[in-house]
């Protein structure tokens, strides 16, 4: 957890006639031009197994920030090594910075100061001189580089990305529609079918609102199409998301219209997947493959130029038809259709 306690880089790293630091061809660099940065105080030794391991990783971090221009981040190497030699030939594959070796006093007032328990162990202290991180270490075997600038916001989102990929990889008709109180989404003639029905086969979501002009504009299409897919007996159904959250007698006059599902009127779930699939315009149809995964984030515009030429509606589908016919790469030269913000 990191400390509300504030340092001074100057303070914390220089001794009584120093105030540099080393690099490992024996150059001098002042500790003030540390400045402003993000620092890494790097516990480490050269005789630690899990320290061996680990510093490659920090070094790969280190030089993939640098790739990027990241130049606000600096690590200084504080040794745990019993003696000259280890410590020069452990600090040889390090392009950062270290305290001097013989400087053991700086050294056991930093381990007491960050109450050192173990090593490999990397305190991480913003450029306003806060400790950001005391877990530098995790930060960077679970993240790399994409750890920076090494706070606990940073951790937390990407640990919230890592739980949303998982979430993605794992992602079933299930998991999309199923919630703690409904098994089943409706018809339009008001009968419950289980969404197990639905498994298997191609799905479309459909995120639509009932008094929308562009949503009016596109629902007889949609329509159409689905008709002519039923006709030719594809594995494909349609579940309506409604987004109406106001009107439940608007929502069951859009309803009726419609030959396919939906989740009921106001469902919990029908803003939590705006939200995961991201539903920013409408109308939109996210597309979910046969295997549960998610085959198009928005289908709309295969539908409005191909209809069930496009079918089964991948973005791979649209760019075979552009590559093969010259009506479609006429089209594709054209201005994009204007989209509206929900």
């Amino acid at each position: 957890m990191a400390s509300e306690a504030m340092y001074d880089l100057n303070s914390l790293l220089s001794s009584e006639g120093r105030d540099f630091l080393i690099r490992n061809n024996g150059d001098q660099v002042k500790i003030s031009s540390l400045s402003g940065k993000i620092v890494g105080l790097y516990f480490s030794a050269g005789w630690c197994p899990p320290c061996r391991f680990f510093t490659p990783k920090l070094l790969k971090t280190y030089k993939e920030l640098a790739s990027k221009n990241i130049n606000d981040f600096e690590v200084v190497f504080i040794s745990s090594d019993g003696d000259e030699y280890s410590f020069e030939a452990y600090f040889l594959r390090m392009p950062w910075l270290s305290i001097p070796f013989e400087d053991s006093e700086t050294k056991q007032k930093l381990k007491s100061l960050f109450q050192l328990s173990g090593i490999p162990h990397l305190v991480v202290i913003d450029g306003n001189g806060k400790v950001s991180s005391d877990d530098g270490v995790g930060l960077v075997r679970d993240f790399g580089a994409d750890a920076y600038p090494f706070t606990s916001d940073r951790k937390m989102q990407l640990l919230i990305q890592r739980e949303e990929e998982a979430r993605r990889n794992n992602q079933t008709i299930d998991s999309l529609l199923v919630s703690t109180s409904r098994t089943y989404v409706v018809s339009n003639d008001g009968n419950q079918i289980p969404i197990s029905e639905l498994e298997g086969k191609l799905i479309g979501l459909y995120f639509s609102k009932q008094g929308h002009e562009d949503c009016g504009n596109f629902t007889p299409k949609l329509i159409e199409a689905y008709n002519k897919l039923k006709k030719k007996e594809e594995n494909f159904e349609i579940v309506f998301i409604s987004l109406d959250e106001e009107n439940e007698d608007l929502f069951k006059e859009a309803f009726k219209t419609m030959p396919w599902l939906a989740l009921p009127f106001k469902d919990e779930k029908c803003q939590e997947l705006k939200l995961y699939f991201e539903v920013t315009h409408i109308p939109a149809l996210v597309i979910i493959g046969q295997d549960g995964k998610t085959s198009n984030p928005n289908a709309v515009e295969l539908i409005k130029g191909r209809g069930i030429d496009a079918y089964p509606f991948t973005p791979k589908k649209l760019d075979v038809q552009v590559d093969d016919t010259p009506n479609a790469r006429l089209e594709s030269q054209s201005p994009k259709p204007h989209v509206y913000d929900l």
